[in-house]
C-alpha cells in the first residue's frame, strides 16, 4: 500500500513545499495502514476464519450455559436440538455442534480461553462480540427464564468481553421485552396496550419520555446492528443470522407501536 502516501505527499508538496511533502507522506501512511486493515479484514480467508469462531464458540459457550445450574437439563437439550434444526446444518456440521456443546458443558471447562481466541479473530470488530452476546441472550431467556447460575454465568462472558454489568442488564431487559412482544402477537387479548407498549419501548432500550428524536435514533442503531447483511459481512454464519433478523422484526414492530401510539411522529 503506497497510494495514500504518494497523493498526500504530493498535495503535501504543492501545497506546503518540503515540510508538506513530509507532512503528507506521514498523513498518507496512516490512510494506507488503516486501508490495509480493513481490506485484510473483508478477505474471503478472514470471513471464513470468523464464520468458524463464531460457530465453535457460540456452541461451546451454550453448553457451559446450559451447565451452569449443575447440570444439563432434558429441556436445554431439546432446546439446543431445536437450534440446530432451524439452522439447518449439515449432517456433518450438527455432530460439530454437538461436540462443541458437549465440550462447553464438561466439568473442566473454562471460557477464557475459548472467549479470548474469539476475541483475537474478531480484531478490532467489537460489534462481533456484542452480537455473541446477545445472541447467547437470547438463548439463555428461549425458555422463558434466567436463573442466578445462568446469569452469573453470563455475567462472566459479558466481563470477559469487556460488556459492564450495568450494559448487560439493559441487554437483558430489552431481550426479555423483545420476546414477550414478539410472543404477544397483534392480536393477543391476554396482553393489554399499556403493558404491550411498555414492552415496546423497553425493547427498544429507551423510556416513554423519550424524545421523538432520539427514539428514532435509538430504533435505526438497533436496526443496523441487527442487520443480517451487515452481520453476514462481518462474519457471523449464515445459519445463525436467524436470530437477528427475528430480532428486527420484532424491533421494527416495536417502533412502529411506538410511532402509532404517538400518533406517527
Amino acid at each position: 500500500m503506497f497510494y495514500g502516501k504518494l497523493v498526500a505527499g504530493t498535495l503535501g508538496l504543492l501545497l506546503g513545499g518540503p515540510i508538506g511533502l513530509i507532512l503528507g507522506v506521514v498523513l498518507g501512511h496512516f490512510f494506507d495502514r488503516g486501508l490495509n486493515r480493513v481490506q485484510a479484514f473483508a478477505s474471503p480467508e478472514n470471513i471464513a476464519r470468523i464464520q468458524r469462531s463464531f460457530f465453535d464458540t457460540s456452541f461451546q459457550l451454550q453448553g457451559y450455559l446450559a451447565k451452569a445450574d449443575g447440570r444439563v437439563s432434558e429441556v436445554e437439550v431439546a432446546h439446543t436440538e431445536e437450534v440446530i434444526r432451524q439452522m439447518r446444518l449439515t449432517p456433518e456440521q450438527r455432530q460439530e455442534a454437538i461436540a462443541l456443546f458437549k465440550r462447553g458443558s464438561a466439568a473442566d471447562f473454562h471460557p477464557e480461553p475459548v472467549v479470548a481466541s474469539f476475541l483475537q479473530v474478531c480484531g478490532s470488530q467489537r460489534q462481533l462480540a456484542q452480537g455473541m452476546l446477545m445472541f447467547l441472550v437470547s438463548l439463555a431467556l428461549s425458555d422463558g427464564s434466567l436463573d442466578d447460575a445462568e446469569r452469573q454465568a453470563l455475567m462472566r462472558i459479558a466481563q470477559l468481553m469487556g460488556v459492564g454489568a450495568a450494559q448487560l442488564e439493559q441487554m437483558l431487559r430489552m431481550a426479555q421485552a423483545q420476546g414477550r412482544f414478539h410472543q404477544g402477537g397483534a392480536g393477543d387479548a391476554t396482553a393489554s396496550s399499556a403493558s404491550r407498549l411498555a414492552d415496546a419501548y423497553t425493547a427498544l432500550g429507551v423510556s416513554e419520555t423519550v424524545s421523538d428524536r432520539d427514539l428514532k435514533r435509538a430504533y435505526r442503531k438497533l436496526m443496523s446492528e441487527n442487520h443480517p447483511d451487515k452481520l453476514i459481512a462481518q462474519g457471523v454464519p449464515e445459519h445463525m443470522v436467524k436470530v437477528a433478523t427475528e430480532k428486527s422484526q420484532d424491533i421494527q414492530a416495536a417502533y412502529e407501536l411506538v410511532r402509532k401510539h404517538r400518533g406517527g411522529r
